[in-house]
């Protein structure tokens, strides 16, 4: 037969060493407990929510070949990126995203992939306010 089958350990004979078997599993439970809540802990600062919206910057010409993506931590920190794409180049954008707001001017798309970053991990659409008020040109679209 295989190896794997065979019992590696003898089972307890009396109460005492039932006993020490549990006593064994709970301290293995407690260092587990433990492990997960450090795991926990660290997994807050690692990208959770991602949104992402195509789009035509230029509404004449071209397809759907611009995007901007958001790339957030559980607390809502993170970035957003945008590529702009023309027949001449493509122009990226990075901005730095701090509990769902920048502290610099968003465009539309920007601000609708920071909250579908954060609705699709929390079920449901947050009305956070994001910063308009900073300086820059901010709107890619022309209407």
């Amino acid at each position: 037969m295989w190896k794997f089958f065979r019992k590696k350990k003898r089972e307890p004979e009396n109460f005492k060493e039932i006993l020490d078997c549990f006593k064994k599993l709970e301290n293995d439970f407690e260092k587990l407990s433990q492990e997960l809540e450090n795991l926990k802990k660290e997994s807050k600062f690692n990208i959770q929510k991602v949104g992402i919206v195509r789009f035509n910057p230029f509404s004449e010409v071209g397809s759907d070949q611009s995007f901007s993506i958001a790339l957030l931590d559980s607390n809502d920190n993170g970035a957003v990126i945008t590529s702009l794409y023309s027949r001449e180049g493509n122009r990226v954008y990075g901005k730095p995203i701090k509990n769902g707001q920048s502290e610099y001017l968003l465009s539309a798309e920007e601000k609708e992939a920071i909250e579908k970053a954060i609705s699709k991990n929390n079920g449901e659409r947050k009305n956070k306010k994001l910063n308009n008020a900073a300086t820059g040109s901010g709107n890619f679209r022309s209407y």
